[in-house]
């Protein structure tokens, strides 16, 4: 947070950052990011966008790794974005999202109460969501059958069945199974279900 402050040209948001984050977006980048990215890097607080009034949005979280590529992350509280929405603050955030959208943002909001009662599947969403931009993220010792089946199971957020991840790949479940094998084998993936036979799989964190 120092480093970003030091940086900031802009003094609306260096001033929003020094007044310090929100507690769901504290909550989500302990919880959620940190556990499986162990690291912060691309990752902007505040980051500011313009509305369709020429005015200033602020997104909880960027993500910005470079190549153009627009990641935004919010985290939504239960009481202003569930149980007291009235209808003009409901049109304005669908406003929000549209504005998002047209811009080429990709758009992930995850429910403060997710981020409390259901860190593993929120660590998945993030997973899945690092794996929209970075593709490539496998490692260089696969072939690329190995490596799409990783980018695969990377891009959906629940376990796979050898059926699915063969009718995604085109090839034989005879044929998925030792990929899902070997990837098995160097600990990329587990059983997710199943003892003598395995049912489901999924990515590791």
């Amino acid at each position: 947070m120092a480093a970003l402050i030091a940086k900031e040209t802009n003094p609306r948001v260096r001033s929003r950052i020094e007044h310090g984050l929100e507690h769901g977006t504290l909550e989500f980048l302990r919880s959620v990011w940190f556990p499986v990215m162990k690291n912060f890097n691309h990752l902007y607080p505040e980051w500011e966008v313009r509305d369709f009034h020429n005015g200033y949005r602020y997104l909880d979280l960027a993500y910005l790794p470079g190549n153009g590529v627009k990641g935004g992350i919010e985290i939504q509280g239960y009481g202003p974005h569930a149980r007291d929405l009235d209808v003009r603050r409901f049109k304005d955030l669908c406003w929000r999202h549209c504005l998002l959208t047209l811009e080429d943002w990709t758009f992930l909001p995850i429910a403060y109460l997710s981020i409390k009662d259901e860190p593993k599947q929120c660590q998945q969403l993030v997973l899945a969501f690092i794996g929209k931009f970075v593709s490539s993220d496998v490692p260089p010792s696969l072939n690329w059958l190995d490596a799409e089946a990783v980018r695969y199971a990377r891009r959906i957020v629940r376990p796979f069945t050898p059926s699915e991840l063969a009718a995604h790949l085109r090839v034989s479940n005879v044929h998925t199974r030792k990929i899902l094998r070997n990837l098995l084998d160097q600990q990329i993936v587990y059983a997710a279900s199943g003892n003598k036979r395995y049912r489901t799989y999924a990515l590791r964190s």
